[in-house]
């Protein structure tokens, strides 16, 4: 891929932050646990967060091919941290194309320059992956909305400045056409927040968001009534595949320092980079994340050229995480027992990006995504 001057220079801005800055401080943001803002707003001001976005919104206008690189560079640095501009550029790009101008103007120049981490709520206990059939309810009231209902798993529930709440405002027998979105501001009387104690991703939270008699202001409404299932589901073609390039971050991070080791570390007189057994494996890892980047790249591609790219969107989904894990998990096994303590990264970027093999979509729903575009509503079973 031919880069400009101008992408090679943001590019090697953000690899330079992202080995600099991010990576040293891997290890102990997790285990303080807490995002830290500071770091964000650092983030923004560098011009790694909505990259993507409009110019007359504070971004820079880039394409999708750029903004994945980037994102890529960043989780090679911090894998939690990465997910900061993958959710500005997906919520972003939702308020930009769906906001009334008063929510989109205060709103979006604030996450553009990372003052703002915004939440989306799709997923409800009842079952994330069918995200048609939403209980949580909007109903009218002047010139309001109340919003009553229970969101989970959402990604940082409890340290967001707000939300975008998908609810159902129609029947439940409209399935997908009776859900609308709305944006509500963290502040807003009725929301509370459950965190969750979970495995990784630590820095970025996982939780529950519960709302009793929220009062939503009727032009915080995205776009069209009934119209919010169709919104995120566009949305997420393009977020699935900077999350395919998250993951080759991660992974391609563990790679580089287990090739290094095989340098230093010896056994049996030499350095242990001479036994078939050890370089093999992670030669075959460089190979698959190659080729997972290579198809990321690619269904940025077709996105900015406008052409359909779901198929390769969820490719790049089920497979990223995937393959990022079991790559991870062979670069542990290259350091032995010093592999297993805590000290090192890679436990760590196990746990994180094993996480995604489950958020955003699993790997099932994946394929059944791909298979659907191959041969139609035959693929769904009812």
């Amino acid at each position: 891929m031919v880069l400009s001057d101008d992408q090679k220079a943001l590019l090697e801005s953000a690899r330079r932050y992202a080995r600099e800055v991010l990576l040293p401080g891997y290890q102990q943001r997790d285990r303080d646990g807490i995002l830290d803002r500071a770091l964000v707003a650092e983030m923004g001001r560098l011009g790694f967060l909505g990259m993507d976005l409009p110019e007359a919104h504070g971004g820079m206008g880039l394409d999708g091919v750029t903004t994945g690189l980037v994102v890529e560079a960043l989780a090679y640095g911090d894998f939690n941290v990465s997910a900061v501009p993958v959710g500005i550029s997906l919520n972003g790009a939702i308020l930009v194309r769906h906001a009334r101008p008063a929510v989109r103007d205060a709103w979006v120049p604030r996450m553009v320059r990372g003052e703002a981490v915004i939440a989306i709520c799709l997923t409800e206990p009842r079952g994330g992956s069918d995200a048609s059939h939403l209980q949580l309810k909007a109903r009218r009231d002047g010139d309001h909305w109340v919003l009553n209902g229970e969101k989970t798993s959402i990604t940082f529930a409890d340290r967001a400045d707000a939300y975008l709440i998908f609810a159902r405002t129609g029947t439940p027998e409209q399935g997908a056409k009776g859900v609308s979105a709305f944006f509500v501001p963290a502040g807003t009387p009725g929301i509370q927040t459950l965190a969750f104690d979970d495995l990784g991703s630590a820095v970025i939270g996982r939780g529950q968001v519960f709302l009793d008699d929220v009062r939503v202001p009727a032009d915080h409404l995205l776009g069209d009534e009934g119209q919010g299932f169709t919104q995120v589901m566009q949305g997420f073609d393009y977020s699935r595949a900077l999350i395919g390039l998250q993951a080759c971050g991660a992974a391609q991070a563990s790679l580089d320092e287990a090739w290094a080791y095989t340098k230093e570390r010896e056994a049996f007189g030499r350095p242990i980079g001479q036994f078939q057994g050890v370089t093999f494996p992670l030669a075959e890892g460089e190979s698959q994340i190659e080729a997972i980047r290579q198809l990321c790249l690619h269904t940025l591609a077709l996105r900015d050229a406008g052409l359909p790219h779901t198929k390769e969107a969820a490719m790049c989904k089920w497979m990223g995480p995937k393959h990022a894990v079991d790559v991870i998990h062979q670069c542990l096994l290259t350091f032995g027992h010093y592999g297993w303590s805590k000290d090192l990264p890679h436990q760590q970027r196990l746990r994180d990006v094993m996480g995604l093999e489950i958020g955003d979509g699993t790997a099932a729903v994946m394929k059944l995504i791909i298979a659907r575009e191959r041969i139609g509503r035959t693929a769904v079973q009812y």
